[in-house]
């Protein structure tokens, strides 16, 4: 076999991987041999970068050297063998042969081929397992809102993942039970479409409830991948009649409002009174009643009929009219009044009471003070006189032998 003379590298790996494939077929196995080369599988995803190492435990001088699936050689050591951008050296020494793939393709996938070329080659595999990235869920089946007590079936699909994926269902974080997921392979390439159904029963409670479908794969590393679908239930009104006010008074204004609480809105609102006709100052006003006047003849049932479309509910009210002239003071004002009273009337008595005592005292020392004696000038037997002038005189000429009367008063 005859060579061109200039020194080709290309050359040198054809007739390289021509003693390779000997080598190979000659199903020659190594136990415990340090220049046996040694790798592992990997795995990576579609688009992802995957790095395959050779190593052995002695060198001998010998070349490592990497080949594809299809064996052709992509390094030679140092050597760029197959012109593939995406793939490159990562590292080369004397006992490792490391090289990268990136933007990994489902047609990367295989067994990989690692060899020394020694007198006998030794070869050593490394299968790269790619997975096929599953697309974001689509959920379908559901466009128009559902009636309460209905059913709503979802159908969620996933495509493009390799192994098949897995859907789970949830509503909010609950998780349900849907039908077991179809797999379907894809008739352009190597991954597969899954889908899933779930049917639900839905009641009032249901209505803008999240429903979610979550996509499970090992490819899926750094998040999960998922769909939500609000759900819209139609349901029939619930009614409560609201008063403008707790204390309705006779000749005032006053208003009920009738709230019906359904999906849709109540279109239509129908007032009546128990037992009797709506009074003649009554106005119905859609879901307002309006009362002009009050009297206490408007005491009684009222009723309020809301009506949606979809259903029907009644609400009802008992209406009493207070007296115009009643009040109902306020607990706080009434608290804090009787208590600003006891405070003034406490005070008062306090100060009275002070004043009677320093009276008391006053007086008392006053007395004990002007407490003494005087004298009174009664002449003796002025009171054997037969007039006034006898007794006058006598009293002057007896008044040098008067006796001193002492009085005390206490």
């Amino acid at each position: 076999m005859a060579f061109p003379s200039a020194p080709s590298a290309l050359w040198s790996v054809s007739l390289l991987t021509v003693l390779f494939a000997a080598a190979v077929h000659s199903n020659i196995v190594y136990d415990d041999d340090p220049l046996q080369p040694v790798t592992q599988d990997e795995t990576v995803s579609v688009g992802g970068t995957v790095t395959l190492t050779c190593r052995v435990a002695e060198s001998d001088n010998s070349s490592l050297q990497w080949s594809n699936t299809a064996q052709q050689t992509l390094y030679f050591g140092e050597k760029r063998a197959l012109r593939d951008n995406r793939i490159q050296l990562h590292r080369s020494t004397s006992t490792e042969l490391s090289i990268t793939i990136a933007a990994v393709q489902l047609s990367d996938e295989g067994e990989y081929t690692c060899s020394i070329f020694t007198m006998p080659v030794r070869t050593a595999r490394a299968t790269v397992t790619v997975l096929g990235v599953p697309g974001k869920p689509q959920i379908s089946g559901f466009e128009n809102a559902v009636p309460e007590g209905g059913k709503v079936t979802l159908t969620c699909t996933s495509t493009g993942s390799k192994p098949p994926a897995v859907l789970h269902w949830y509503l909010g974080d609950l998780q349900l039970e849907g039908r077991p997921n179809v797999v379907e392979p894809d008739p352009h390439d190597p991954t597969y479409n899954v889908s899933s159904e779930l049917t639900l029963e839905v009641s009032r409670s249901d209505d803008n409830a999240l429903i979610t479908c979550i996509v499970d794969h090992p490819s899926l590393t750094s998040g999960e991948k998922k769909s939500e679908q609000t759900l819209r239930v139609l349901y029939s009104p619930s009614v409560l009649i609201v008063p403008e006010s707790d204390l309705p008074r006779e000749g005032e204004k006053f208003h009920l409002e009738c709230l019906g609480n359904g999906n849709p809105e109540p279109a239509s609102y129908m007032w009546e009174k128990k037992d009797g006709e709506l009074p003649p100052l009554a106005k119905a006003d859609g879901a307002f009643l309006r009362f002009e006047m009050l009297n206490k003849s408007d005491n009684g049932v009222y009723l309020c009929n809301a009506d949606n479309g979809i259903g029907n509910s009644l609400g009802e009210y008992t209406l009493l009219v207070q007296d115009a002239t009643d009040k109902i003071a306020d607990p706080t004002a009434m608290s804090t009044s009787s208590g600003v009273d006891h405070a003034v009337i406490g005070g008062v008595v306090a100060v009275i009471v002070f004043i009677l005592l320093c009276l008391l005292i006053v007086l008392g020392r006053y007395l004990i003070r002007h407490k003494g004696t005087y004298l009174t000038h009664e002449a003796k037997g002025s009171d054997d006189a037969p007039d006034a002038d006898t007794a006058i005189i006598n009293a002057e000429g007896g008044h040098s032998g008067a006796e001193d009367k002492k009085e005390y008063f206490i």
